[in-house]
């Protein structure tokens, strides 16, 4: 358990009680280390991750080969014609003159090029009743979103003029200007959201403006220093939206709250007659050590996504790893210092009725050392009945999560097609659904990139005739299958619209057949020709079985370091392993509920959700990554605190009790914050940002409540002496458990919690 040593050895103690004693030099240090992170950033510029970096498997060799030749192709757009009435038909003369005017109106934009029209390209519909203008957009396709605005306002002034017709525009341009849009306003509204919430549950947390302050402006600080930070490391590692976007979700999430766990204990030390000076070194010592413990485990688990081999993934794992890094740092460093440089003005701006001193006094409390607020009577009885029957409660505890969790055994994961992404709150949308129906797996349709040693050779040409044929004979592809050749450099593009459309299932067997039945039958028989199937259902696949090899690495390296870590700072093999198995039981929980309401859509209009079928591909890994990590967070603290008591010589069942008891208010403080900044992404119109808003959310609470409050202490009380069992052979691993401060070691033991025990929310 400890040998008594009180000495204080920790890094925490060490640099809080620096940072205390050096106050501006500290304050000084991190605003310049934040001008400077931002400033070198700006200089530096941002390069931005490209499409072609984030292909894998085929796609990828195909956005290869396309490069090394120096082609880049335009991004396509269409423009879709379709009749009202049911007598109209394609090759009628007002549809013709439609026709025309959307030739002529897209043209004069200036923006377009290689504009073809549907009775030379056979792009009618079976039925007759539908067309499509085709034409490529100028310039780089990558940023074709930002160029197309001035040609969908031509298709809408034609639509005008012919309100007998449907004249809508699709393609790459557009669905990327749709996204990129909502995408934008998206994260806007959850930028400008999540930190007035932040700050509101503090201000009823502390009662106090400065207290609610300090943590928010040292998240905010290390975010803008992570991203000037970001910057600087996108020119190894390129960068994208999303890893900016998850930044300043983990940043803000885990800055507040390593700032709660280190103010509220100081708080409470001064609470209970200690001098600033002590309290603020005791803190630093406790809470500081455990944040330190916390952000190390977290930052491991975000290291977890750079095994992936996948770019999108390895930018949001360093973003990720680099802000709970700088909120780790600034938290045992410059917030010491400000603590030390406030004093008791940190308790300015007292809200009536939501200060501690006033919730105790109208109470009937002293206002000194002890709190007759809910949380503490709450969690003062859950632990009653926790700790009287240990067993059964664990039963059921786990019991109940693990039925939570069994939806994840059939979890299936996709890319989401637009109309599974949005819903119908677009109109691209409809339109991107009747292009499908009139001509299917014309919107997204397979490419085969053809490079040859001569493209204009007989045998290839034979091979791309008789691609074509056979892949609508399979009963792959409808039709037209069209192509481009790029005779200079001896490429061709093979374009193929996949029977099954927006439906991926459907879409992806169609896709087999094009890649393991007929390109073998038809490329495969000319030597020197490579053929890679590329395209938006192929990029799916192939992205989701990057990701399903990823798991296995990701998952071990993950696991194996939080082991480690947890070994080396509680020195207890007990405590590693149950802390293991509870974080993936919260996991797989999390799993569980996003199966549940979003595959199978069950309660998913609670959540102003629909039930789209299939997680997002990415989503599994990157909520295993993130909530392990984060959920180390409530764990260590919690944990460290039923240590440093059982060090001060309660027994173990004493010290979980005071343990869950005196931390119960932090925590719920702390995981109403990152449940209500999560739940915002579930507010947002993407299903991708809902379904990882409401995993987050629901993982943070069944974390902070079913796991820490019920589960941990019923495993610890059954466990008892053996909760500190650490083999002799494990003795020469390095020991990182002695940070606690002498006052918190030597202080006289305490009763238990009781009833009205000082915790606060």
């Amino acid at each position: 358990m400890g040998n008594g040593d009180t000495r204080v050895r920790g890094i925490a103690a060490r640099a809080g009680g620096w940072s205390a004693r050096h106050r501006w030099a500290a304050v000084g240090i991190w605003v310049l280390f934040v001008v400077l992170a931002m400033g070198l950033g700006s200089a530096a510029g941002t390069v931005e991750l490209k499409d072609s970096d984030q292909l894998s498997g085929e796609t990828g060799r195909a956005a290869a080969i396309a490069e090394e030749a120096g082609i880049n192709e335009p991004a396509g757009e269409s423009v879709l014609l379709q009749a009202k009435a049911a007598g109209v038909k394609a090759t009628g003369a007002e549809f013709r003159a439609a026709v025309e005017a959307v030739m002529k109106a897209v043209e004069g934009t200036g923006k377009v090029t290689n504009v073809t029209s549907p009775y030379d390209t056979d792009t009618i519909s079976k039925d007759g009743r539908s067309a499509l203008v085709q034409f490529d957009m100028r310039g780089d396709a990558e940023t074709a979103g930002e160029r197309v605005e001035p040609v969908l306002k031509a298709v809408d002034t034609v639509q005008k003029d012919h309100e007998g017709l449907l004249i809508e525009e699709i393609g790459g341009a557009s669905m990327n200007k749709t996204f990129d849009d909502a995408f934008g306003n998206d994260f806007k509204q959850a930028e400008y959201s999540a930190v007035p919430v932040a700050l509101g549950i503090l201000l009823v947390a502390f009662g106090a403006l400065v207290a609610a302050l300090v943590p928010v402006l040292l998240a905010i600080t290390a975010i803008v220093a992570t991203m000037g930070l970001m910057m600087l490391v996108s020119h190894i590692q390129p960068m994208d939206d999303t890893s900016s976007s998850v930044m300043l979700l983990v940043g803000l999430a885990v800055g507040v709250d390593y700032c709660l766990f280190y103010l509220r204990r100081e708080r409470e030390e001064r609470a209970a007659g200690r001098d600033p000076e002590t309290a603020l070194r005791i803190a630093a010592a406790t809470s500081g050590r455990a944040i330190i413990v916390s952000g190390v485990t977290v930052c491991v688990a975000m290291a977890g996504m750079l095994f992936t081999g996948i770019s999108t993934f390895k930018a949001m794992g360093l973003a990720s790893l680099m802000v709970v890094a700088v909120a780790m740092v600034g938290s045992v460093t410059v917030l010491p210092a400000v603590l030390s440089l406030l004093g008791t003005r940190v308790e300015k701006g007292r809200i009536p009725f939501l200060h501690p001193d006033k919730r105790r006094k109208a109470n009937g409390g002293s206002g000194k050392g002890r709190s007759g607020d809910n949380g503490s009577r709450f969690w003062t009885s859950v632990l009653r009945v926790v700790l009287a029957k240990p067993a059964i409660s664990l039963v059921v505890a786990a019991g109940a999560l693990l039925a939570i969790a069994a939806p994840a055994l059939g979890m299936k994961t996709q890319n989401l097609t637009l109309d599974q992404e949005f819903g119908d709150s677009l109109p691209i949308v409809k339109t991107y659904e009747r292009v499908n129906e009139a001509f299917p797996g014309g919107s997204d349709p397979a490419e085969v990139v053809v490079r040859a040693n001569d493209i204009n050779s007989a045998e290839v040409k034979s091979a791309i005739a008789d691609f074509r044929e056979q892949a609508v004979s399979s009963g792959a592809s409808r039709g037209p299958v069209e192509v481009k050749v790029h005779d200079s450099q001896n490429i061709a593009f093979v374009y193929v619209p996949l029977v099954g459309g927006s439906n991926l299932d459907k879409a992806e067997k169609s896709l087999d057949i094009i890649r393991d039945e007929v390109r073998p039958a038809t490329f495969g028989k000319v030597d020197g020709v490579e053929a890679p199937v590329t395209g938006q259902v192929a990029g799916s696949k192939d992205f989701n079985d990057q990701l399903v090899s990823a798991v296995a690495p990701v998952f071990a390296f993950v696991v194996i370091f939080a082991f480690l870590l947890m070994l080396l700072s509680f020195r207890s093999l007990t405590i590693a392993i149950t802390s293991i198995v509870l974080n993936l039981l919260s996991v797989g929980a999390a799993y569980g509920i996003l199966v549940a309401v979003f595959q199978h859509g069950w309660g998913a209009s609670l959540v102003g959700a629909e039930g789209v079928g299939a997680i997002i591909t990415w989503l599994p890994l990157f909520l295993f990554v993130i909530l392990f990590g984060l959920s180390m967070d409530y764990h260590v603290f919690v944990v460290s605190r039923i240590r440093e008591a059982r060090m001060r010589g309660l027994t173990t069942r004493d010290a979980i009790q005071h343990g869950v008891v005196t931390t119960a208010g932090v925590i719920t403080s702390a995981a109403v914050i990152m449940v209500a900044v999560f739940a915002i992404f579930g507010t947002l119109s993407m299903q991708s940002m809902k379904q990882m808003g409401v995993g987050l959310a629901a993982a943070v609470l069944i974390d902070a409540t079913i796991i820490r409050g019920v589960l941990l202490p019923a495993v610890m009380a059954l466990l008892g002496e053996r909760n500190w069992y650490f083999p002799k052979w494990l003795n020469r691993l390095p020991d990182l458990s002695h940070d606690e401060s002498p006052e918190a070691a030597a202080a006289p033991p305490q009763p238990p919690a009781v009833e009205g025990e000082r915790v606060g929310v």
